[in-house]
């Protein structure tokens, strides 16, 4: 079955926060360019998790309404991986421009490490693992609830 915009919504925010908040706790202590004392950075970058969070419920919506133009009103594998462009360059705008709340002087390195290693195993996740673990989520048009 074809995940449902209901569906996609849930399984951003539930990979998000289960996936991604576990991805950012292993990765932050390694990001580099970060200085100052690492509760510091793992707020920053939790706060970036949460502005990906609610950037990306606006991506679904996007998504959905180009999907209608495909016959099939899905996506190909490769296209969820490569959308990591455009949602990264827009929310690295969002932070340069200091349009996140609470977070400033983020360097590129560090977001772009971030995103690559959080984004990349979130990708995973939705890929193989959660067919495993929530076998009825793709019955249900990747709704999880």
């Amino acid at each position: 079955m074809i995940p449902t915009l209901a569906g996609r919504l849930q399984t951003r925010v539930l990979v998000l926060a289960t996936v991604g908040v576990l991805l950012t706790a292993v990765i932050v202590p390694v990001l580099p360019g970060t200085a100052g004392p690492l509760s510091g950075t793992y707020r920053t970058a939790y706060l970036i998790l949460l502005a990906v969070a609610v950037a990306g419920l606006g991506w679904e919506l996007l998504y959905h309404l180009l999907m209608q133009f495909r016959w099939d009103k899905d996506w190909p594998t490769l296209f969820g991986l490569v959308t990591v462009v455009p949602e990264g360059l827009l929310m690295w705008f969002l932070l340069d421009a200091g349009l996140v709340p609470r977070v400033h002087g983020v360097a590129l390195s560090t977001y772009a490490t971030m995103l690559g290693f959080v984004w990349i195993g979130q990708w995973l996740f939705v890929n193989g693992p959660i067919r495993v673990v929530l076998v009825q989520w793709r019955l249900r048009g990747g709704r999880v609830l």
